[in-house]
């Protein structure tokens, strides 16, 4: 398994957002479009696979590029593939992947987790709203926190 993933979600303007992926092997920079629930659908999809779903998927509209997270899960495992896509109906194989790591879903819920309090320390919730143009996703991250303190797994080394 891949160590030291990290999120960055930076708010870049009025209703955009830049979010650096990275690990120990490779970094990407997305952006998504307030257009769509990004940051909901990214913590709902992690909020799955903890919950014990083997796929789950976010997306990003970049306006007209598409970014889309595919989580998959096998046991305590987690594969994430990050495709960029020309249109954001456009077919996974239509795709091109430029990310993608293994890890524990320990470790994926804890990133997700602290990359949005570092959010929500950076901006505030008020301030977040008022870059972003919705509120502040934190159902959804209560709800990750929440599930991955009832299902966290002993870490493997």
């Amino acid at each position: 398994m891949t160590s030291g993933m990290r999120i960055t979600w930076t708010l870049a303007g009025s209703g955009w957002v830049d979010c650096t992926l990275e690990d120990h092997r490779a970094k990407v920079e997305l952006t998504a479009s307030y257009i769509t629930s990004a940051p909901e659908e990214l913590l709902t999809a992690v909020t799955r696979l903890v919950a014990g779903e083997t796929e789950s998927r976010a997306q990003f509209e970049a306006e007209p590029t598409a970014y889309r997270w595919i989580f998959y899960r096998e046991g305590v495992n987690a594969w994430i593939r990050v495709l960029e896509l020309r249109h954001g109906s456009d077919h996974d194989n239509k795709g091109t992947e430029i990310w993608s790591s293994q890890l524990g879903i320990d470790q994926l819920a804890r990133t997700m987790i602290r990359c949005f309090d570092e959010v929500a320390q950076t901006y505030g919730e008020s301030g977040y709203r008022g870059k972003w143009g919705e509120h502040f996703p934190r159902t959804e991250l209560e709800a990750l926190r929440r599930l991955w303190g009832t299902h966290q797994h002993p870490q493997t080394t």
